[in-house]
């Protein structure tokens, strides 16, 4: 387990979750590795807890300065940014008719523009540096459909796929691979809450939707962060260099493309 030896990865929204899942991992393959994070004090925690390959960096995806802070703080203490994995994100839920332009904003804030300049800012710390890199977004199964009650999450996950493919087509040129993964339904403590908001819409039990998601999945139930481990190294190793602008379905068979 060392393929990523060397390496110096920036993860967003690392302080838990699936983000803190491809932390461990990557330590685990032998990449020091940044756990950005708006909530510091979680990703200095965790970063303590993976060992001393792992650091905390502060990150607000919504804020420009905060971006280039947070990248220029990983290039000074590792000489660099090899691997980027664009994991931040925020999920809200309205029938279309309840849809506020503070939600809206607030989640396409997150999950798009969120997403592209960091993209951006670690894509110049590549360009610059001349050695290429690998960039992972996190897409959604959200982003392959349209589901009632989620349009503005799906259209923001809808944006990821699409802007992977353009910024693939663009980077693969400085030698940066820019791929995302679709998740399904994963289990976890944000599952809480958006069970919660399907109980309150679709007047259901606290527990029922989460129950009848994992039901529906092809391969019999929710998917979990270990679920999306391989397909996370896989796409930050050599073994990806000719994979470019992808998006990758890991959902137990939810989405067939």
């Amino acid at each position: 387990m060392t393929r990523l030896t060397g390496k110096t990865a920036m993860i967003t929204g690392a302080a838990r979750g699936i983000g803190r899942s491809f932390a461990a991992a990557y330590v685990a393959e032998g990449a020091k590795v940044a756990v950005a994070d708006i909530d510091f004090e979680n990703a200095e925690r965790v970063a303590a807890e993976l060992g001393t390959a792992a650091f905390a960096v502060p990150l607000d995806v919504t804020n420009q300065e905060s971006i280039e802070e947070a990248v220029a703080r990983v290039v000074v203490r590792s000489g660099g940014i090899d691997i980027l994995v664009n994991n931040a994100a925020l999920f809200d839920l309205a029938p279309v008719a309840g849809i506020t332009r503070e939600s809206y904003e607030t989640v396409f804030s997150v999950n798009v523009a969120g997403t592209l300049f960091t993209l951006q800012a670690a894509a110049k710390a590549m360009i610059a540096r001349g050695k290429g890199g690998k960039i992972i977004n996190m897409a959604s199964q959200a982003g392959r459909r349209g589901e009632a009650l989620v349009a503005v999450y799906c259209a923001s996950k809808a944006a990821v796929v699409s802007l992977t493919q353009s910024a693939g087509l663009d980077l693969i040129g400085h030698g940066i691979n820019v791929n995302a993964i679709s998740p399904g339904v994963v289990d976890g403590e944000h599952w809480d809450g958006v069970d919660a908001l399907f109980a309150q819409y679709e007047n259901r039990p606290i527990g029922e939707k989460k129950r009848l998601v994992g039901e529906a999945v092809p391969y019999g139930r929710m998917g979990t962060a270990a679920d999306l481990i391989g397909m996370a190294v896989f796409l930050v190793s050599d073994e990806s260099d000719y994979v470019v602008g992808q998006t990758f379905n890991v959902d137990g068979g939810s989405c067939l493309n």
